[in-house]
């Protein structure tokens, strides 16, 4: 198999697995939007990238201690009093 294609030119197996997001920038400010993209394959790693319009402006990845030092990050930040993104996850999720 040839790492320049999504799926197997032979079977059709999938070859590279993510998951995909995307966040969009803060209305009253004018951002574009967030793009971030999980492989789950090796190498492991999260591709981020920022976007304007349907063009991505810029890009970079990160290994998985990186992106784990800046999901940390993100879920300790908590402004204005609002709930963290981290309670609100275990809160949905101790309702299942």
């Amino acid at each position: 198999m040839q790492d320049e294609f999504r799926f197997c030119p032979h079977c059709g197996k999938s070859q590279r697995t993510k998951i995909v997001e995307y966040f969009r920038g803060h209305p009253d400010l004018g951002d574009g939007g967030l793009r971030v993209s999980v492989y789950l394959t090796e190498p492991r790693h999260a591709r981020i990238s920022v976007w304007r319009g349907d063009e991505a402006q810029a890009a970079i990845s990160l290994d998985p201690r990186e992106s784990g030092r800046l999901g940390r990050f993100l879920l300790s930040s908590t402004t204005h009093g609002h709930e963290s993104l981290a309670s609100r996850v275990s809160r949905a999720l101790s309702r299942l």
